[in-house]
């Protein structure tokens, strides 16, 4: 297991609703779901995304995908401006359904100016949000930027082919099929995203592909409760130690020992938020015989004792630089 594996394993989709819908032509939609991670996927049409952190709005076309990195709530709008009339927006949520489909007869078409617009000619928008929990996605989070756009990052013409049959039908299982379409699609534009050319990814995505840092960024991340040392994890890497440290120093930015301590510290302050396992339990799962010296390295990072920590109940913000935890993704359109 790598450091994305690490941070993407079990994010996962719960309870995804999808949908077409048509987006009036002076219309938008806010979201305000306050998630840290949003995936807009346009499936038909192209529209444009208002972020407050992005001075023009930005154009998304299909065949892109898009993360918006939350929590501040964004538009999507049919048009490129960057101001909006209060009947011209429309609140949306992902946890809600809002799912009209063109096909099938609308219940009160006087009440929706685009009843009758050809599917043909409809905005056909999926969403997802990852409500994401705990210390590791944070790793993530922090080295995203606002907006990310991969540009034809998937083939949708089959993408969308696929999605029409599952949505025309009630066939046992199709909603963890839906909703692992979305964990597929996440990982996906990230992954691309970070291997684009340019693209300011992180220093330990990028020492994953190096040949002396990226087994020992393996080790660490399968088995962080091994007793490393740095003569184990240079064996890893099937060089001296003297020759790991530097290179790993030159490539992630700290000696590995360091990075280590503060991987097993996110993973600590994860255990302890969700779990009732005892202190010792947590240090001898992450490779500390002593309990001590595991309280002394998690004050050390985080500024409180793992008891305190647990007792406060609220999750501390580890210094600098992961996406693990219980996620929530829906799919939503509109308006």
């Amino acid at each position: 297991m790598d450091l994305f594996d690490s941070l993407l394993r079990n994010v996962r989709a719960e309870g995804a609703a999808f949908g077409r819908s048509v987006l009036a032509s002076s219309g938008a939609l806010r979201f305000t779901d306050g998630a840290p991670l949003t995936l807009c996927v346009p499936m038909r049409g192209e529209g444009w995304i208002v972020h407050p952190e992005r001075d023009e709005p930005l154009l998304v076309r299909v065949g892109e995908a898009v993360v918006v990195r939350g929590p501040e709530p964004f538009v999507f709008s049919a048009e490129p401006r960057s101001s909006f009339r209060p009947d011209e927006l429309r609140d949306v949520s992902c946890g809600q359904s809002l799912v009209a489909r063109p096909s099938e007869p609308n219940p009160n078409p006087n009440a929706d100016p685009n009843a009758n617009v050809e599917p043909a000619e409809q905005m056909v928008l999926l969403a997802g949000a990852y409500h994401v929990q705990g210390q590791a996605p944070q790793w993530l989070l922090r080295v995203l930027p606002p907006l990310l756009v991969v540009p034809d990052a998937h083939d949708c013409s089959s993408l969308r082919a696929y999605l029409d049959f599952q949505l025309g039908g009630c066939r046992p299982g199709r909603q963890i099929v839906l909703d692992r379409l979305l964990d597929w699609l996440l990982v996906c534009t990230i992954r691309d995203w970070f291997d684009q050319p340019g693209a300011e990814a992180p220093r330990w995505y990028r020492a994953l592909g190096d040949g002396t840092v990226g087994p020992v960024l393996h080790a660490m991340h399968t088995d962080p409760g091994e007793p490393w040392t740095l003569a184990s994890l240079a064996a890893q890497a099937g060089v001296s130690r003297t020759t790991l440290a530097k290179r790993f120093a030159e490539l992630v930015g700290e000696p590995p020992l360091t990075y280590l301590t503060r991987w097993r510290m996110t993973l600590a302050a994860d255990m302890l938020a969700e779990s009732t396992a005892t202190v010792a339990a947590v240090a001898r799962r992450l490779g500390y015989a002593d309990p001590f010296g595991f309280s002394t390295a998690f004050k050390r990072i985080y500024g409180m004792s793992p008891s305190e920590h647990r007792q406060v109940g609220t999750m501390p913000q580890v210094p600098e630089a992961n996406v693990h935890g219980r996620g929530t993704m829906v799919g939503c359109t509109g308006p």
